[in-house]
């Protein structure tokens, strides 16, 4: 089923393989033109009419999965698309696993494996922006820029392999040792220079896949429900006077400059009354570890020096904002703010009662992020991707220090794994067990 259950106007069945045009004719009676619909019935075994609807063929090599493909578009009742998808099965269909049509399409050279998991992205897409980026993916702009690196270093390979295996021969064309050196040294400075900035593209390219968790913590009645309320522009969390209104963690997505921000409200940081506080606390020190940020929110007129001391200790090794909030009881200046003078810690001073200074507490959020709104050439990358562009950075780093000790032989080594790892990127290097994962997330009928 390539559209979701439930009732509609209309459902689609779509089928892929081989046996397709026998099927078709045995279920419609004749093969549709290809890539024209035409309107047939759908028949059962004993050519009773299951229902008329649109036929839809893509002869092969011309489909989604690069071999024969089919679709069948019904009338959307649940009990018709039973009684067709069982017809199918019965003239040799058989359902399709999570993500087979994608892994088809992979496996038959119609789309690299970046790509692949950019069709899942845009589907699972929950901002303009992440389906913006989701399309520059599967349009192959991740995949062109890895191929561009690839390319790169297999010149490289061969100008240092070339070397090695003909030591004796003149093969930079007149140039002495030294000026050879210094091209070889050049182009590794340049593939080091190209590989950061790719890096650092895909981690904005992950942010708005995965989005950003931040988590908001501080002591009791320091105004952190009021806080989530204000950015998330309705009143999602409980706010009262009464200290320790939260007990238990509270989670809104919101739409930041079309990056996700999962905000995580947790109970007040102080020493706990009864065993549900206790819990409520341990659960919001647990969201604090997995948070990328945490905000540490405190009541501007009451905290001091000393306080302050030990809750930024509570919050853990992890990135902290400070947010003084409260800004109308205690007349400070909303804005970011410089703890200590020019040269110390950032933070950001907001009134969540009035809405003062929350624009700046989400440009420090985006800016801690590296998150650049309303670029609009940003490709979607995931974990695996950020992974093995630092996996191949490590090799090229140190395929720069063999150059610098002279190993050459060791720096055609680093060389050839830097580039073996860019190709798990596109899935020209990858394992049954990875191809299994990644398309194992994918929904039926994708």
């Amino acid at each position: 089923m390539a559209t979701p259950p439930g009732r509609g106007a209309i459902s689609i069945a779509r089928l892929s393989g081989g046996g397709i045009p026998a099927l078709c004719k045995a279920l419609t009676g004749a093969l549709p033109q290809p890539r024209r619909a035409e309107l047939c019935d759908f028949r059962a075994r004993d050519g009773a009419a299951i229902d008329r609807g649109l036929a839809l063929y893509f002869p092969a090599p011309h489909s989604y999965t690069g071999e024969h493909a089919l679709e069948l578009h019904a009338h959307g009742s649940p009990v018709v698309m039973s009684m067709l998808v069982r017809r199918c099965l019965e003239l040799g269909a058989r359902l399709a696993r999570p993500g087979e049509f994608s892994e088809r399409a992979f496996l038959n050279g119609r789309l690299d494996l970046a790509q692949a998991e950019a069709v899942a992205d845009l589907i699972a897409s929950s901002t303009e922006a992440a389906a913006r980026s989701a399309m520059h993916s599967l349009q192959g702009e991740f995949s062109s820029r890895v191929r561009e690196l690839a390319g790169e270093l297999t010149e490289l390979r061969v100008l240092v392999e070339a070397e090695l295996d003909f030591p004796d021969e003149d093969i930079g064309g007149g140039e002495s040792a030294a000026q050879e050196r210094a091209r070889v040294e050049a182009r590794l400075r340049g593939l080091r220079e190209s590989f950061a900035q790719l890096r650092g593209e895909a981690a904005r390219g992950r942010l708005l896949r995965d989005g950003l968790k931040v988590a908001l913590t501080g002591p009791p009645n320091a105004g952190k429900s009021s806080l989530l309320n204000a950015l998330a522009r309705r009143p999602r969390a409980i706010v009262s006077g009464i200290p320790g209104t939260t007990r238990d963690f509270l989670e809104q997505m919101i739409d930041l400059d079309g990056m996700p921000v999962e905000l995580t409200d947790t109970a007040g940081l102080r020493e706990a009354a009864d065993e549900i506080e206790a819990e409520g606390m341990r659960r919001a020190r647990e969201a604090q570890r997995r948070a990328d940020l945490t905000l540490l929110v405190v009541d501007d007129a009451a905290e001091t020096p000393r306080t302050l001391a030990k809750l930024r200790k509570a919050c853990g090794d992890g990135p902290v904002c400070l947010v003084r909030n409260k800004t109308d009881l205690s007349g400070r200046a909303p804005g970011v703010v410089k703890e200590g003078g020019k040269n110390g810690e950032e933070a950001v001073a907001v009134s969540a009662l009035r809405g003062d200074g929350l624009e700046e507490l989400r440009e420090v959020i985006k800016s801690r992020a590296g998150h650049r709104g309303g670029e609009d050439n940003v490709f979607i990358a995931r974990e695996r991707h950020l992974d093995a562009l630092r996996r191949a950075r490590a090799h090229l780093d140190a395929a720069a220090r063999q150059f610098a000790d002279g190993r050459g032989e060791l720096l055609a080594e680093e060389l050839g794994a830097c580039q073996r790892v860019l190709g798990e990127i596109t899935g020209e290097v990858s394992s049954d067990d990875l191809l299994g994962m990644i398309f194992a997330s994918f929904c039926i009928g994708k």
